[in-house]
């Protein structure tokens, strides 16, 4: 129980500025070349962001079996596809920038 609420802890003090920030369009200077398409690349950080409360709160909460699955599933899914967008997303950004 204490690993998890640690997680979350740490997950909410990293990903979510982080995601928040990009998602607004701001990012630090010298990063900005490496992350140009600043807001779909802060998307796909509190995409990443989302299966962790998805997957920690129904377990901290000592919900049924049947719920914490379905919410073990979709966080899977979410984080999943916050994954191919972020690699979508840079395999994009280093085609325009080999042409």
């Amino acid at each position: 129980m204490t690993s998890q609420w640690i997680a979350l802890a740490i997950f909410s003090l990293t990903l979510l500025p982080a995601g928040l920030a990009m998602a607004s369009g701001w990012a630090p200077r010298r990063l900005r070349s490496r992350l140009t398409p600043v807001r779909p690349r802060g998307w796909a950080f509190l995409a990443l962001y989302a299966a962790a409360p998805l997957n920690a709160l129904p377990r901290l909460t000592h919900a049924a079996s049947e719920v914490v699955l379905a919410s073990t599933v979709a966080a899977g899914v979410i984080a999943a596809a916050g994954c191919v967008a972020a690699a979508a997303i840079t395999m994009r950004s280093a085609a325009d920038t080999a042409r």
